[in-house]
This record gives C-alpha cells, sequence and structure tokens, in this order.
C-alpha cells in the first residue's frame, strides 16, 4: 500500500462517526447493513450518513453492494488488512513472534 492511500484510510477513520459506522458494518460481518438500517443504529440522519458512507467507500474501507432496491454497506476487510500490514509491514525489525499476527492474511 502506498502511503497516500493509507493516509486516505486514516483520514477517512480520524471521523468520530465513520469510525463508529466502519466499527458497525465489521460487526454486522459480510451480510452488511442497509443505509436506513445504519441511519437508525448510529442515530445519524440519512443527508449525513450518505456522506460518511461516501467518504469510508472512497478509502476503500467500505463496500456498497445493491440488492434490489436497497444499497447493502459492508467493511472491506481486504482494505482494513491491507491498512493494518500497512502499519505493521516493518514492526520490531520483523519480529515475527510480534509482528506475525498481524501480517497474517484474513481468517477465513
Amino acid at each position: 500500500m502506498e502511503i497516500k492511500k493509507a493516509t486516505k484510510g486514516f483520514a477517512a477513520l480520524s471521523q468520530e462517526t465513520r469510525l463508529q459506522i466502519l466499527r458497525r458494518l465489521v460487526q454486522a460481518g459480510p451480510e452488511g447493513v442497509s443505509a436506513g438500517d445504519m441511519s437508525t443504529m448510529t442515530k445519524v440522519a440519512a443527508s449525513t450518513l450518505s456522506f460518511h458512507l461516501k467518504e469510508l467507500s472512497q478509502s476503500e474501507l467500505i463496500l456498497s453492494e445493491r440488492k434490489g432496491r436497497t444499497i447493502l454497506y459492508k467493511a472491506n476487510y481486504e482494505g482494513l488488512q491491507n491498512l493494518i500490514h500497512f502499519l505493521m509491514a516493518e514492526c520490531c525489525q520483523n519480529n515475527p513472534d510480534i509482528c506475525a499476527p498481524f501480517l497474517a492474511g484474513p481468517q477465513k
């Protein structure tokens, strides 16, 4: 991951509402959450939520999928893994005892 992409991801997460949204999507798992349900869960107005979802999507931390008339939002686990890997890539002089759990691929 290049530093510009990582910076965009961290910038997206530096805002409280976006971090809350992402945490809810991680908790929801691969099924995702509709924007309406997310608005109810987070108590964020639909127009404000739309802005935050766009920011998270542009930073590649979430994905969206249309199901009929509904758009489901999901955590992008690969994008999150890449961001974590960016931070941990040179961890503790590449000490495998410390770094390996963080650098392992996504758990299936």
